[in-house]
């Protein structure tokens, strides 16, 4: 038998591919989450630190901590460790690419004593790995770590995460411009958006064994529940379970489908808002693919069908247990997935049943509020101007009322024109009949616009 040469990768190529293996900021975080988690967190904290080129993010936990031997396995490309079944690590790969996708370098530092603060800390350096082109850890004495972290370890065990020299979070020549501060704000108002939707069952204690408190900056994360569970108008469809046996082991997966209320049916507009999600009512449509209950995908039809207006009410659920990575193909970022070949056929089938009634459910509503509404008296035209006398009104400037609520600055009443009808053949009842009208089918961020608009007009008549 012939012996083996063992062949090292060079760490100074290798390194700089595993920094582009997908990751966004919010999945990186994410990725980290899951091991908190694992730890047996039950508080994760994250916060950003803003000082320019010297910013960094800190993700911590009071997780069950890690002696220094575990430490540095942990660390380790490809870290080996005995997985449990509902475990929502898998390649050993993730504290290590998630963070260095975002920083050049990476320190982590864990207390597991509960008696003794013995805080342990090594870290990656991608300076050091350029010059050296060796795969190093580095210690990190506790004297020059921030002092939050220190001051995080000296009161319970767990582990802290930091990412220093934020290059690709930060993403300008400029790391000390306003530009970079407003981007490490924006990014972490959709991180919040983003943890509040994968751990929601966890945030919403639904998982047994594994309650979970989540914050940002400070403040407490709320769960985003896709399915609506309080609203009274919501409608749950018979379950399906599909058996699938997988390389690991026999396994069912678990389809739980709903349709959601029409939006005149929700309990609020506001309510209905936030059930609109992240990416908005039409891309929120479909499968909605658990994990060991945190959630893989948010969303979208998985090949099966496309996206379309009238299914926007239907999102299923999919549980699936972590015996089955190899069927659902799930990838190192745990981003993507596909159903197992064998249930796939099952699924379309399935799938015509549920987004018939979410169909039914839209149209009905649609119809009822058609009905409901008494068409507007047509309008008469508006004279014809002479050439170069149409303007926009002038207005004072935007009052916050008036304003975009929802990121549309600068979009305000001066924005909507108003014919100079000077009230020819328009009564005020009709023209309140139209802002009833348009009411009806506006978004909640343009009725001030709506409110303002029919206020000038008003106005117009009684000039």
């Amino acid at each position: 038998m012939s012996i083996g040469v063992e062949s090292i990768p060079g760490a100074r190529r290798l390194i700089k591919s595993l920094r582009d293996m997908g990751y966004e900021f919010e999945s990186a975080v994410a990725d980290l989450i899951d091991n908190s988690i694992a730890a047996r967190a039950n508080t994760v904290r994250i916060n950003s630190h803003w000082a320019g080129a010297d910013s960094y993010v800190s993700i911590a936990d009071n997780g069950v901590g890690m002696s220094p031997q575990e430490l540095r396995e942990a660390l380790r490309f490809g870290a080996e460790r005995d997985y449990d079944d509902d475990d929502l690590g898998k390649f050993g790969l993730g504290l290590k690419t998630a963070s260095l996708s975002q920083c050049r370098k990476l320190i982590v530092a864990s207390r597991q004593n509960e008696s003794r603060a013995d805080i342990n800390a090594y870290c990656w350096d991608m300076a050091h790995i350029e010059a050296t082109n060796k795969w190093e850890i580095l210690p990190v004495r506790s004297a020059d770590m921030p002092e939050q972290v220190r001051l995080h370890l000296k009161e319970t065990t767990g582990t802290v995460v930091i990412w220093q020299q934020l290059d690709r979070i930060l993403g300008y020549n400029n790391p000390d411009g306003e530009p970079a501060r407003k981007r490490l704000i924006e990014m972490c108002r959709k991180l919040e958006e983003h943890v509040a939707m994968v751990f929601h069952r966890f945030l919403e204690n639904k998982v047994r064994g594994k309650r979970l408190a989540i914050y940002i900056q400070d403040d407490k994360v709320t769960p985003w529940d896709p399915f609506v569970a309080n609203e009274p108008k919501r409608k749950a469809l018979e379950p399906l379970s599909l058996r699938v046996d997988g390389h690991y082991g026999r396994s069912d997966v678990v389809f739980e489908p709903y349709v959601l209320p029409a939006q005149s049916m929700f309990s609020s507009p506001e309510a209905h808002k936030r059930a609109s999600g992240p990416n908005q009512w039409n891309r929120q449509q479909g499968f909605y693919i658990y994990r060991a209950d945190r959630l893989i995908q948010s969303g979208g039809w998985s090949g099966i069908r496309t996206i379309d207006e009238h299914l926007k009410l239907a999102r299923i659920a999919v549980f699936f247990s972590p015996k089955l990575d190899e069927e659902f193909k799930i990838n190192v970022p745990k981003m993507k997935v596909a159903f197992p070949a064998e249930i796939r056929a099952d699924v379309e089938k399935a799938v015509k049943t549920w987004t018939k009634v979410a169909d039914e459910t839209y149209r009905t509503a649609n119809k009822n509020a058609g009905a409901a509404s008494p068409a507007p008296a047509p309008l008469p035209a508006a004279p014809v101007a002479a050439k170069g006398s149409w303007k926009l009104p002038t207005s004072p400037a935007p009052s916050p009322a008036t304003s975009g609520a929802l990121g549309n600055p600068g979009y305000s009443n001066a924005n909507v024109p108003v014919p100079p009808t000077n009230g020819a053949g328009v009564t005020s009842e009709e023209l309140a009949r139209v802002g009833r009208l348009l009411k009806r089918v506006a978004k909640p961020d343009e009725l001030p616009v709506i409110d303002a608009a029919v206020a000038r007009a008003q106005s117009t008549l009684e000039a």
